[in-house]
C-alpha cells in the first residue's frame, strides 16, 4: 500500500467518524441548552411565586389589621349600648 492509498482509506474512515462525532457533540450541546433553559425557567417561576407570596402576606397582614380594628369597634359599640341601658 502506498501513501496515496493510505490517505484515501483514512479519508474514507475519518469522514464518517468526524460526522458522527459532530452529531453527538451537537446533541449534547442541545441537551445542555435545553436543561439550562429549564433551570432558568424554574428559577424565574420561583422568583415570581416568591414575589406573589410576599405581596399576599402583606395583603393578609392588612386584612388582619382591619379585622382587629372592626372587632375593637364592635366591642366599643356593645359597651356603649350597655352603658345606655340596652342589651347586646
Amino acid at each position: 500500500m502506498d501513501a496515496a492509498m493510505v490517505t484515501a482509506v483514512a479519508a474514507l474512515i475519518g469522514g464518517p467518524v468526524a460526522a458522527v462525532a459532530a452529531m453527538y457533540g451537537t446533541r449534547g450541546a442541545t441537551r445542555s441548552a435545553r436543561e439550562g433553559n429549564a433551570v432558568n425557567g424554574f428559577n424565574s417561576l420561583t422568583d415570581q411565586l416568591q414575589e406573589e407570596r410576599k405581596e399576599l402576606r402583606a395583603d393578609l397582614a392588612t386584612v388582619r389589621a382591619e379585622l382587629a380594628a372592626e372587632k375593637m369597634e364592635t366591642a366599643r359599640l356593645r359597651l356603649l349600648v350597655q352603658q345606655l341601658g340596652g342589651t347586646s
